[in-house]
């Protein structure tokens, strides 16, 4: 019995809307606390009523209401006063303010006291289900909010990343870092250069909110991703009829940036003739839509970004020269992987935490031979190729050890032994780090800072082991 009973009461809020949300009426008119009771009943979950505020005292402290529909004109203390103590105390829930006598300053008042919304008295249904619904949208995004807030706080504070999104503790990060904070409180624009897969769009971001332009907004475009007719029109917008199919106005990237950063990605593939309109935007800080007479003033920081050296593109007559050297005020310069195998560790165990919830699987262990193979490798695609690397691990359970990156780990021996006889059934890890560090040392003819600096280690460290295997 207490089972269908049950099933019943699901069935029941299944049916409503809102059947999970429960309300407290407020009012000491009985037929208008009728009204309202009988309207919101088929719709949520439970609704409760006051006279006054001393009645509805009690049923506040015994239970949370996601949403008080509360009259500011009451017997002993007024709505809008109750409703300054309820938030004084914490009290979240949503609350829609009612009266039959309303002002400016009456409305201006009950917002400034914690109301959600404000229904003037005699109002209809739909009045009412209306204002419900966006209180109770409010309520829900508000929630998700929260949760999407612990969510990074939690995941920042596992996975190494620093209040500026850079990860890792090399002289090259490190030396970013402090670029980065003299640059990001200034108007001028950066120019960052480095290999595919650097992370120049996370340098940017860091910029950006690092600024005074933090709570505006960031706009990113590949000028790579845009085909060149229609290059023109994403920055800067057109009128209508401004080109074939263009039947109505459009504001451009530029326009939606205004008071942020717009981060022009892969800049040395903009058409000449849209380099030298860019320029002018720089210089006048104004933008003309195509088709347009009417010039538009513009507050935009531009960060451009590019994985081809430009100096070689001016050269080349690719890159006008003039706008290179205004992009070039301020000129970061990203360094590849292989030149900070020091963060690997870091890296790695960031695309660990970061990835392993998305794919819903365990992390993986990541050996010390497979790090020093890492360190010693090249790393063409850089942070993105590692990215990718950690990925395939997840899915697969295991870090692959027939990938360019970490075939060293399975395969490097003095006496040049194949991979499948490297690690046999009966060696120790300890034993296949000792052979590949081995084997990192006699490739750097002995050199223990360049071998620390491959293997990703310390030399201290690599001097300790070295001692420990008496050499």
């Amino acid at each position: 019995m207490q089972q269908e009973n049950t099933l019943a009461a699901a069935a029941e809020n299944a049916a409503k809307p809102w059947g999970s949300y429960s309300v407290l009426v407020v009012d000491d008119e009985p037929g208008m606390v009728n009204f309202i009771r009988r309207a919101l009943e088929v719709r949520c979950g439970s609704v409760h009523t006051a006279g006054s505020v001393e009645d509805a005292e009690p049923l506040v402290a015994q239970q949370r209401f996601d949403l008080i529909v509360l009259d500011i004109s009451l017997p002993g203390m007024s709505g809008v006063n109750w409703l300054k103590q309820l938030r004084e105390r914490g009290v979240n829930s949503e609350v829609i303010l009612m009266t039959a006598f309303a002002d400016v300053e009456t409305a201006i008042d009950a917002l400034r006291a914690g109301a959600s919304d404000f229904l003037l008295k005699p109002f209809s249904l739909a009045q009412l289900i209306n204002s419900a619904r966006r209180a109770f949208e409010r309520a829900r995004l508000e929630a998700e909010n929260w949760v999407l807030r612990r969510e990074v706080a939690s995941h920042a504070s596992r996975s190494h990343v620093s209040r500026d999104g850079l990860i890792g503790h090399s002289p090259a990060i490190a030396e970013l870092r402090t670029l980065l904070q003299r640059f990001a409180p200034m108007p001028s624009t950066v120019l960052i250069q480095g290999e595919s897969g650097t992370g120049k769009e996370v340098v940017a971001r860091a910029l950006h909110q690092q600024s005074p332009r933090a709570n505006a907004s960031f706009v990113p475009v590949n000028c790579a991703a845009i085909a060149q007719e229609l290059i023109e029109s994403e920055l800067f917008g057109h009128v209508k009829g401004a080109y074939t199919g263009a039947t109505g106005s459009r504001d451009g990237l530029f326009y939606y940036a205004r008071g942020g950063t717009l981060f022009l990605d892969e800049i040395g593939e903009l058409p000449l003739p849209i380099q030298a309109k860019l320029l002018r935007v720089l210089e006048e800080r104004r933008i003309r839509p195509v088709g347009s007479e009417q010039e538009i003033k513009v507050d935009v920081r531009v960060i451009a970004a590019t994985n081809k050296p430009l100096a070689d593109e001016v050269a080349a007559g690719r890159f006008r020269a003039d706008l290179y050297y205004r992009l070039q005020v301020l000129e970061l310069h990203l360094p590849p992987l292989r030149e900070r195998t020091e963060d690997l560790p870091e890296l790695a165990a960031h695309f660990m935490d970061l990835l392993s919830p998305a794919l819903g699987v365990q992390p993986v262990e990541v050996e010390p031979a497979i790090l020093a193979a890492m360190a010693a490798y090249d790393w063409p695609g850089n942070v993105r190729e590692l990215k990718n690397l950690v990925e395939r691990s997840l899915i697969l359970g295991y870090v692959p050890r027939d990938l360019p990156c970490t075939r060293a780990a399975g395969s490097a021996s003095p006496a040049g032994e194949p991979a499948a006889n490297l690690a046999g059934a009966d060696e120790c890890l300890a034993e296949v780090e000792s052979r590949h560090i081995r084997a990192i040392l006699a490739a750097c003819g002995g050199n223990k800072s360049e071998a620390a600096r491959r293997l990703g280690i310390s030399r201290k460290t690599l001097e300790r082991k070295c001692l420990a295997w008496g050499e």
